[in-house]
């Protein structure tokens, strides 16, 4: 009993540890919809319960926007688990206070921060370039930052903000990476995974998908279908990757993801909607915990090793719109990303 008093004490020590600078990552909030599913996991389970037993150590992971929301719980939970984790933010100080946080609960976490911009190709390719010259390996990226439904806005290479970040930044930063991902496959013998953070978003976008000849048209922009063409980017991606990785037989997957309805500050943009969201999530949207479980499922789980090309959804696999399993859509955006990036 004086045991299980004493580990009681500690975890309730360490949520309080990990929420003080975060108000809205409150773990009284209960997903009320759903059951458990194949996975033996559901809608109301936490990132610490779906990686429970999971011995990430020798495993090193990148998590784009690592420094809020979910991204702060997928770091803190994978450097429990023994995973090194770097942490891509675009606000250095901002990231160095939350591994000073997760320090404070697990003195002997391997956490790095390094600066990514996502909106900057600049800053993306200076990203890629650093750590590659670094000389570290790479298991797992977690491509999990974005933005959501701002006013109409080009990034600093004038592009639609939400299509840079959410998708062409990522797309930029995995294509950088990907040579240092396959040799450590090799040389550790052990599956890399590619995480995409996508949404159920993804199934409201313009007509035709992907609106590749109105990107950047302030006059037929919607801020709603912005964000989910975005999200279907990501799926798709993930898609195309998992195509690519099986035809070059690299021992690689790439898998996109729904983390659920959550209360976190990617609405700052619609601040009445944002009040709304907040006052009613407190019964009905996912905690924080719960928001980064699938993708610590997706990242670290034993039951999706050799799984690629899939969409997840409360740490079991989900059934995305016809559309993200559009190959020809697939690859079309792949080479259109390519023609943006080109110099």
């Amino acid at each position: 009993m004086q045991v299980r008093k004493k580990r009681a004490v500690e975890n309730k020590q360490r949520h309080k540890l990990t929420y003080v600078s975060y108000p809205l990552c409150k773990p009284k909030k209960m997903w009320f919809f759903g059951g458990k599913g194949v996975s033996g996991f559901g809608a109301s389970s936490t990132a610490e319960d779906v990686t429970q037993g999971i011995d990430g150590s020798g495993l090193t992971a990148i998590v784009t926007g690592a420094s809020s929301g979910i991204g702060v719980e997928t770091t803190r939970v994978l450097a429990l688990h023994g995973v090194h984790v770097v942490m891509a933010v675009r606000n250095i100080e901002t990231g160095r206070k939350v591994k000073e946080t997760i320090l404070t609960e697990t003195p002997d976490a391997k956490v790095d921060v390094m600066e990514l911009d996502l909106s900057s190709l600049a800053s993306v390719r200076k990203f890629a370039a650093e750590y590659c010259s670094s000389g570290l390996p790479l298991n797992i990226l977690i491509n999990n930052a974005g933005v959501m439904a701002p006013p109409f806005m080009l990034s600093k290479d004038n592009i639609e903000l939400q299509f840079a970040t959410n998708h062409l930044g990522h797309f930029l930063l995995t294509n950088l990476l990907l040579e240092t991902m396959k040799n450590t496959s090799r040389e550790n013998k052990k599956e890399g995974r590619i995480v995409n953070v996508s949404s159920e978003a993804h199934r409201y976008t313009y007509k035709e998908g992907i609106n590749f000849d109105k990107i950047n048209d302030e006059s037929s922009y919607s801020t709603m279908y912005a964000y989910g063409q975005s999200k279907l980017a990501n799926i798709l991606h993930a898609n195309e990757l998992t195509r690519r990785f099986k035809e070059e037989n690299v021992e690689l997957t790439a898998n996109s993801l729904h983390p659920g309805a959550i209360a976190t500050g990617l609405m700052r943009h619609h601040r009445i909607l944002e009040g709304v969201v907040n006052w009613v999530g407190k019964y009905f949207l996912k905690n924080i915990p719960q928001g980064a479980a699938t993708t610590c499922y997706v990242a670290l789980h034993p039951q999706v090793k050799g799984v690629s090309g899939e969409y997840f959804a409360d740490s079991n696999k989900g059934k995305p719109s016809p559309v993200s399993k559009d190959s020809e859509l697939g690859k079309k955006l792949w080479d259109f990303s390519l023609g943006m990036l080109a110099p």
